[in-house]
């Protein structure tokens, strides 16, 4: 089907060429996690020119338009906007050549390497188009636009910040996320969607010395290493079969010579769960296992751990996103939209539903070419590009449609 067919979206041909450079600008200028000043002012400028009332700066760089159109529900429909501390190596004209400085004051490269510059094009072009159509639906729209997803607090300092006292009260929560997937189609998970995720930092404390006189030292390394393993544990033997979960140590470091027995090491774990008990699980033995590791290996004093980030389970109202998915089907085909089971990747776009007790409805949205023998690069990979049209012209078309149902 023509995803033009619909009288709102007949007017997206007049704006592709408009949100095709309006991606490419946002590609080649990505902004980490809270720092997205550059994205946030212009989708302030733009909403403010569809004739939303706009509100920025909510929780940071959060920006919310709303659109009120007589009565009827109230609906939003999110997209986040910031980007990572990823080099690009897509050879993409537009590709990111970005850099900043993180948190840690260390200057890194930035990509939008899971697809966030897509999202707010997307919700852009789809609140233009609703704002043109307006004689067509009835209620109010909120357009939210969202920082610091990527750290898993962005939805939630937004709330804290007073955002369901600014704007109208949502009746549903809907969005969506380009994944690696084939363009043009859509894939939800009623029901729970992602998983839980928790990352940490644990800091194992020795005492250093010569490597040639490793019984007068405390070796971190090796207490590192063994708890390592051990966390494996976690997983293998002591979390039930029936029910899934990752424990992942993505960072080791310590010392800096060959020679020199370190005084410290620092891993960072990150777990996920699709239970809360199973997360609360794998944080109790994140902490039993690196104390006990540090006791066996004589350490001087109990190794500190410190919590990075957090990001709840998300969790589709099952009858709202199987509603929403049957509207899809109806603008794309039955062989473009279909449902799957849970993944294990983290959002907090449910913070935005669970708040206040409003159903959420969260889709995936395909955004590559498919060649037999090729795998696609992943969320977070420097190769990540969506293929622009027609990802874009199914993700504005999805927004729409999806928000339609739900309007009067």
């Amino acid at each position: 089907m023509d995803v033009t067919d619909h009288t709102i979206l007949s007017g997206f041909d007049a704006l592709a060429p408009e949100l095709v450079d309006l991606y490419r600008d946002l590609h080649t200028h990505p902004e980490l996690s809270h720092a997205e000043h550059r994205t946030a002012g212009i989708v302030a400028e733009r909403l403010t020119a569809a004739g939303y009332e706009v509100t920025a700066g909510i929780g940071g760089t959060g920006v919310v338009g709303v659109l009120r159109n007589g009565d009827g529900p109230v609906v939003l429909v999110r997209a986040d906007m910031d980007a990572l501390p990823v080099r690009e190596d897509t050879g993409l004209d537009y590709a990111s050549a970005a850099t900043a400085v993180n948190g840690a004051g260390e200057t890194v490269p930035v990509m939008h390497a899971c697809g966030h510059d897509m999202h707010v094009t997307c919700l852009l072009g789809a609140a233009d188009l609703l704002a043109r159509g307006r004689g067509h639906w009835s209620g109010t729209l909120i357009a939210l636009f969202q920082p610091g997803e990527e750290v898993g607090d962005g939805a939630r300092r937004m709330i804290e910040d007073g955002l369901y006292t600014r704007i109208p009260a949502p009746s549903v929560v809907l969005g969506q996320h380009v994944m690696p997937g084939p363009v043009g189609s859509i894939f939800a998970s009623p029901g729970t969607a992602m998983a839980a995720a928790r990352s940490v930092q644990i800091r194992l404390f020795g005492r250093g010395g010569h490597g040639s006189m490793p019984d007068q030292c405390v070796d971190p390394v090796v207490m590192g290493a063994a708890t390592v393993l051990r966390l494996q544990t976690l997983v293998s033997r002591e979390v039930s079969p029936t029910n899934p979960a990752v424990v992942t140590v993505g960072s080791f470091q310590a010392g800096s010579k060959e020679n020199v027995i370190p005084d410290e090491a620092v891993l960072k774990v990150n777990t996920r769960a699709f239970e809360t008990h199973v997360a609360a699980q794998l944080a109790e033995g994140i902490e039993r296992i690196a104390n006990a590791e540090a006791e066996a290996s004589r350490a001087p004093k109990p190794p500190e751990i410190t919590e990075l980030n957090s990001f709840p389970l998300t969790v589709n109202d099952t009858d709202a996103t199987r509603r929403t998915l049957g509207v899809l089907r109806g603008l794309l085909g039955d062989d473009k939209v279909f449902e799957i089971g849970p993944v294990a990747g983290s959002e907090d776009v449910g913070d935005l539903a669970t708040e206040l007790g409003v159903p959420l409805a969260y889709w995936f949205l395909g955004g590559f070419d498919v060649v037999d023998g090729k795998p696609l690069p992943s969320n977070h990979s420097p190769q990540f590009a969506p293929v622009i049209r027609p990802t874009l012209d199914t993700g504005v078309a999805a927004l729409v449609t999806a928000a339609l149902e739900w309007l009067d």
